[in-house]
């Protein structure tokens, strides 16, 4: 379906201190990754700072993983985008979500609206913040817009440069994660239209095994009543060789057109050993 080259991202979850940071950042660098990502939940590291701080001590591209764009003001938004985007000398990539979890809306004293209103709400914020830097002369970084609903994908394929696939719907009872895998992308390829071309694919990699002890505890977390063969199935869980996972994943290129793949810190070394085989 593409032979665009695989790209790769890391998210790193803890910040400590400036040397010990920029350390991991360059160790994820070296292992062959090109994007470095921050996740936005609270107790974990404030995304745009982190990222300053990578590009200083890398050449990666930088990235949220994804902000909860229901957390701010898409004029503060824009402000923050656009000097990252410019201390990051241009490396700055924007990944942005709906926010699933109430508790941490509540955490920090913000309303959690229904799934349809988080989707309305995110479109606002894009728009918003596209006009607030072309306002300012300030070109719009690469966008990344992850989810899994219709309105979700559909808001992707039409604004985003990345449509990151989280497949929450294939950790439902009884679901058949392949075919909810090429059911979201089929969707996302009819709502592209004439955009399919321009836009790249991310899948979500939450488990990556090649030594033969598999870590299922965040997969579970999202999942906790799926019984292991159900978890052991999802695309984003990714158990075995390091030969077997790239020949899969070469698979996930020419079938769906995956080529942007992104794994938690947990894995960075593991899936290190992938990434070898794909360059």
């Amino acid at each position: 379906m593409t032979n665009r080259p695989f790209r790769f991202g890391v998210s790193l979850l803890a910040t400590g201190s400036r040397s010990t940071w920029q350390a991991r950042a360059r160790q994820a660098e070296d292992l062959g990754y090109d994007t470095l990502q921050v996740p936005d939940h609270l107790g974990m590291p404030a995304p745009f700072p982190a990222l300053v701080s990578v590009a200083e001590a890398t050449s990666l591209t930088v990235g949220t993983y994804v902000l909860n764009a229901g957390f701010y003001r898409p004029a503060l938004l824009a402000r923050d985008v656009a000097d990252t985007a410019l201390l990051t000398d241009g490396r700055l990539e924007v990944g942005l979500g709906t926010g699933a979890i109430a508790a941490e809306f509540e955490a920090a004293g913000v309303p959690f609206p229904s799934g349809g209103a988080r989707v309305e709400g995110l479109a606002r914020t894009v728009a918003e913040m596209k006009q607030a830097l072309a306002a300012v002369g300030v070109p719009v970084p690469p966008l990344l817009l992850a989810g899994d609903g219709d309105r979700m994908l559909r808001l992707a394929a039409r604004e985003a440069d990345i449509v990151g696939l989280s497949l929450l719907s294939a950790t439902r009872p009884g679901a058949d994660p392949a075919k909810v895998l090429d059911d979201r992308v089929s969707f996302v390829r009819m709502a592209a239209g004439g955009r399919l071309s321009a836009l790249q694919l991310n899948l979500f990699v939450s488990t990556v095994s090649v030594s033969g002890e598999v870590d299922l505890s965040f997969a579970r977390a999202a999942a906790p009543d799926l019984p292991e063969e159900h978890l052991l199935s999802l695309p984003g869980v990714l158990v075995g060789s390091a030969r077997t996972i790239a020949d899969r994943l070469l698979d996930y290129r020419e079938t769906h057109g995956i080529t942007y793949l992104s794994v938690l810190e947990p894995a960075m070394q593991e899936f290190g050993k992938v990434i070898e085989l794909l360059r």
